[in-house]
């Protein structure tokens, strides 16, 4: 086996790692998010209990989207053409926007619960 090939299949292992990783963490963000949200909604039945579910889920989000984000950039790391240097650079925007999307929503429902607190 040529040495660019067997670094051809480490970087496809590698990214293949990271992609799992991502999904995986989506994945159990997603499943902790639900089991928090039929328990609290049975226990409690106002709004504000999901709030923090909510913060939780979209921390959840924003490292697993990063995970995706760091398998594309690992995907082109090894002799990337234009064509991938171009899709590499339209997933990345999408995904850095909804990452900033989700972070903004993040703090803004962190200020909403630390208010709701001081009231309290």
């Amino acid at each position: 086996m040529e040495p660019a090939e067997l670094l051809r299949h480490g970087d496809e292992v590698l990214v293949a790692v990271v992609e799992v990783a991502g999904a995986v963490v989506i994945f159990v963000g997603a499943v902790w998010a639900a089991v928090r949200f039929v328990v609290e909604g049975l226990r409690h039945r106002t709004a504000a209990v999901f709030t923090p579910i909510r913060l939780a889920l979209g921390r959840f989000l924003t490292l697993g989207l990063e995970f995706q984000l760091a398998a594309d950039v690992l995907r082109t790391a090894v002799s990337p053409s234009f064509t991938q240097i171009g899709q590499l650079a339209a997933i990345a925007t999408i995904r850095t926007a909804l990452n900033y999307f989700l972070g903004r929503e993040i703090r803004q429902e962190q200020r909403q619960v630390a208010e709701g607190e001081r009231r309290s």
